[in-house]
């Protein structure tokens, strides 16, 4: 059955709803960064990236790009009134030391017990590339993953097990994807919310682990519908 998922639009506005106000949040490279783009106008959150960046803002409009002001992922960004940009040895500090409320990071497999990796696969064009991930991990209070339910040929990323490289063990709180929002608990995932249209049925064979069910699960509706 076909249903319209979330856009990545979508579903970096539903992350940014669940990042209290006041947090300080880290924002992995790719996807994650849309997150900082569309939080609520009343919250007021501080942005952090691993290359040394504290009040980091939105992406800049498209001519206004200050190539020495980048992110973690080399992607052009702005600086919000009282920010600042430090060594990044200072960075790994704020991680290390647990001054990270929340991270939110992309992954290629995450497993029913909270074990994040999102450093390595098996494809070969597709060097390993782990930069502050492992730190973020095991240094924030509260890991977020923001991902694509399956890999581009249909193969499922939420699993009994990762087959994939560690970045860190029993980690991951919280999983969005196009179709769902998952939490990780003790007896593994559990569907909190679904897009609107999606049978139960269809959403676990899209994924590899078994899910439970939520007793209130909600309606996730994508933006147009």
């Amino acid at each position: 059955m076909s249903v319209p998922p979330l856009s990545q639009t979508d579903m970096a506005a539903r992350v940014a709803r669940d990042i209290p106000d006041g947090a300080y949040v880290n924002l992995g490279i790719g996807m994650p960064t849309l997150v900082g783009d569309v939080v609520s106008a009343d919250k007021e959150i501080v942005f952090h990236s691993e290359n040394g960046i504290l009040g980091m803002g939105p992406a800049p409009a498209p001519g206004e790009e200050d190539w020495e002001l980048i992110n973690a992922g080399k992607a052009p960004v702005t600086l919000v009134t009282g920010g600042s940009y430090f060594h990044h040895t200072d960075s790994f500090m704020m991680m290390r030391g647990g001054h990270i409320d929340v991270t939110v990071l992309g992954a290629f497999q995450v497993s029913a017990e909270g074990d994040l990796a999102n450093w390595a696969t098996d494809d070969a064009h597709l060097p390993p590339a782990v930069g502050g991930a492992m730190d973020l991990a095991v240094g924030a209070k509260r890991v977020l993953v923001l991902m694509m339910h399956t890999t581009p040929d249909g193969r499922p990323k939420l699993l009994p097990e990762c087959t994939y490289p560690l970045t860190a063990a029993r980690v991951v709180h919280r999983v969005y994807t196009e179709l769902a929002v998952i939490d990780v608990a003790p007896a593994g995932f559990v569907v909190r919310e679904m897009v609107a249209g999606l049978p139960r049925e269809e959403l676990q064979r899209r994924t590899g682990a078994p899910l439970t069910f939520a007793d209130d699960v909600a309606v996730l509706v994508p933006s147009g519908s």
